[in-house]
């Protein structure tokens, strides 16, 4: 199986187009104002749009309200949601129910105990590990952090990793974790929230030139 790849904190149609266009399978949308990655409903709209039956899009939010959640479904009406705050499992099980869509929650790594707490969602249709940010951390994730991979050892399969990704090390990242899919954002831009469409595209080739991955017994 073939490692997916997902561009998050998109926020423009040249860096759709370069994602679109080296293959990549998700790119993210963010919906949180503290973010430089940050994205209006209207530009949003826009960017699903032009995605559309090209690359599959994914709204990130961080402890949405429901009017939120609702606004983002019915006006970007993304393919995926991605929670990447506090949510809670019956909250995330709820709004999965309520829209229909596919769901990823983000579980923030510091240490092996942390990887444990997937465990309780079991409604969503993807786990994203990501990097636990340093306490007072203005983000909850793109902040260019990896974690230690290895805690991953046991962790339930398929999973996605973010985190610390780039192209001179998503390969290695595959090899080492077995992921079936890799989320970066900071890693493929020259400045906060500014994607550079060659590092764009590298990247993808790096995830794509990774040893094929075996899923492991979850």
């Amino acid at each position: 199986m073939t490692v997916k790849v997902k561009i998050c904190g998109v926020r423009t149609p040249a860096i759709l187009d370069a994602a679109a266009g080296a293959g990549a399978d998700y790119v993210g949308l963010m919906f949180f104002p503290k973010s430089p990655r940050n994205v209006g409903l209207d530009e949003a709209a826009a960017l699903a749009a032009a995605a559309r039956g090209r690359v599959r899009t994914v709204a990130v939010m961080v402890d949405p309200d429901g009017a939120l959640v609702d606004a983002v479904v019915e006006q970007v009406r993304p393919d995926v949601l991605q929670f990447h705050g506090s949510e809670t499992p019956e909250r995330v099980a709820a709004i999965k129910a309520r829209t229909g869509l596919a769901v990823i929650k983000a579980i923030h790594v510091g240490e092996a105990a942390d990887v444990a707490r997937a465990d309780a969602y079991e409604a969503v249709d993807h786990i994203l590990y990501d990097a636990k940010a340093k306490p007072g951390a203005p983000l909850p994730g793109g902040n260019g952090v990896a974690f230690d991979w290895s805690v991953l050892a046991g962790a339930r399969a398929p999973f996605a990793l973010s985190g610390g990704l780039a192209p001179d090390n998503v390969a290695e990242a595959v090899r080492q974790t077995g992921a079936a899919m890799v989320d970066v954002s900071s890693g493929v831009e020259t400045a906060p929230g500014v994607k550079d469409a060659d590092l764009v595209t590298q990247f993808i080739a790096a995830a794509r030139g990774a040893a094929p991955i075996k899923a492991k017994a979850s």
